[in-house]
């Protein structure tokens, strides 16, 4: 029998950035969690506890923290770009390089006096992301939203699914449609104006699912994934995840008051779980731009 190691990486996960940039009296704040990960020739590391080759994880923790001093942080696309060069240009055992990015957003704080140029608040639960994985020469960006907390009071149905012996849901034709929306989508390339990108795919998503009439929640994923890439050129594909977080009409009748549609309790288990993966035909080939990336489809 033949034993071998397989693929295997390795790194320093969930470093906590907070950088601000002082260059002007109004200060941008970036709030990042990285995820360095390494791929190379690693295999004596392993099979006979020879550190040679092996760039400790607290390395790559520092290296983080001092790239973010040397470079201004903008999009956390190019701050992964840059971390994947480093390790893959710097090291010649490094071979490969994954590099795993989530924004925290912050808000300016309003006054009478308007935005302060130091003061923020947090925003809601969403947060950005991003995963860089660098092969060779070759390049990858995964980019995208979790944790995106949507929900319509109408606009949505379901009805005409299959009836068996094992069947209560009843059929309605208008219901609370409430998710939270993961969704990560990859680039056809690796220059692009992340920021912007990103702005434009949270405003479809939004739009869409605001303005989609839902017949169920796989629709509407659908939609928002065909409208992301009719929209966006720079995309080459999209995959969605969506819970569906049901919401029930409270039965008032025991004591003789009716209940249109206005008061509802908020099941948080079990729950649907819809995921979809939307393609444009002539995209480039993903080639590992989906290895390890966590969750769905």
């Amino acid at each position: 029998m033949a034993i071998r190691l397989g693929e295997n990486q390795y790194g320093k996960a969930e470093v906590r950035l907070v950088h601000v940039s002082r260059d002007s009296a109004r200060h941008i704040l970036r709030d990042l969690n990285v995820t360095t990960q390494l791929r190379g020739d690693f295999d004596a590391v392993h099979t006979e506890g020879d550190n040679a080759n092996c760039l400790a994880t607290d390395t790559q923790k520092n290296t983080v923290y001092l790239l973010a001093r040397e470079h201004r942080i903008g999009a956390i696309e190019d701050f992964a770009l840059l971390l994947a060069r480093h390790f893959v240009d710097g090291f010649d055992y490094v071979r490969g390089s994954r590099q795993e990015v989530e924004e925290y957003g912050w808000s300016r704080i309003t006054t009478a006096d308007g935005p302060h140029d130091h003061a923020f608040v947090r925003d809601g639960a969403e947060v950005r992301t991003t995963v860089v994985t660098r092969d060779g020469d070759r390049e990858w960006v995964v980019s995208g939203v979790r944790d995106l907390v949507l929900l319509k009071s109408t606009g949505s149905e379901f009805r005409g699914f299959p009836k068996t012996a094992y069947t209560t849901l009843a059929d309605t034709a208008d219901r609370i449609l409430a998710t939270s929306v993961t969704a990560r989508w990859r680039y056809a390339g690796t220059d692009a104006d992340w920021d912007a990108s990103y702005a434009a795919i949270r405003a479809t998503i939004l739009g869409t699912f605001a303005t989609t009439h839902s017949r169920a929640l796989q629709q509407t994923l659908y939609a928002i994934g065909r409208t992301v890439l009719e929209a966006r050129p720079e995309v080459a594909e999209i995959r969605l995840s969506a819970p569906n977080k049901h919401h029930f009409a409270v039965d008032l009748t025991p004591f003789g008051v009716d209940n249109p549609n206005e008061v509802f309790y908020a099941a948080d288990r079990p729950y649907g779980l819809i995921e979809a993966a939307v393609y444009r035909d002539d995209a480039p080939e993903a080639g590992r731009a989906w290895e390890s990336v966590p969750g769905f489809v």
